[in-house]
């Protein structure tokens, strides 16, 4: 989407129109600092921008031949994604008006790092961007279950990955909290 079409429905896109994109996974509620550093790469590279949330309640059931993917909840109780949906699409057209690119979302299902590597394949893509974790206990046990997305980016695939620090820094004497 470009500025002036931010409110329109994403059109579908074909590898071609993704080639060499920059791809940004993003999570509610998260810096806008991550989507702006993606969008200047993409800017600098003159290519499109790709944004991309994985829900990580979902798995792929299985892909159709024409590509479309058939999903099942790993909670069948689990409720919708309405609101983080609205909320990841409103805070994306936020840090992104004004920025003078064309840029996408995409609602991935699954592991992010696999979900995020398989349309960087589709895509060609030249960069995949993500933000460093929050800090906090729930965090540190959350990554020590299911580990770095940024760290399994880096070994399962042979793009750059820029990871871009969000929240507070830590000091140089500071232990950081595993």
């Amino acid at each position: 989407m470009s500025q002036e079409a931010s409110d329109a429905a994403p059109k579908p896109e074909t590898a071609a129109d993704l080639a060499g994109a920059v791809i940004v996974g993003i999570v509610a509620g998260q810096s806008p600092r991550v989507v702006k550093e993606a969008a200047r790469y993409a800017k600098a590279f003159g290519a499109p921008l790709v944004v991309v949330n994985v829900d990580v309640t979902r798995f792929v059931a299985y892909e159709d031949p024409d590509g479309s993917v058939q999903t099942a909840a790993i909670d069948l109780a689990a409720v919708g994604r309405e609101n983080e949906v609205r909320q990841i699409t409103d805070e994306t057209k936020a840090a992104l008006d004004g920025c003078g690119i064309d840029w996408s979302m995409r609602w991935l299902v699954g592991d992010p790092a696999l979900a995020m590597k398989k349309l960087a394949d589709e895509a060609r893509a030249r960069v995949i961007v993500v933000g460093t974790r929050k800090q906090g206990l729930g965090e540190s046990i959350r990554e020590f279950f299911t580990g770095s997305v940024a760290v399994r980016l880096a070994h399962r695939q042979t793009r750059p990955v820029l990871v871009v620090p969000i929240g507070e820094t830590l000091a140089d004497d500071q232990d950081f909290d595993w």
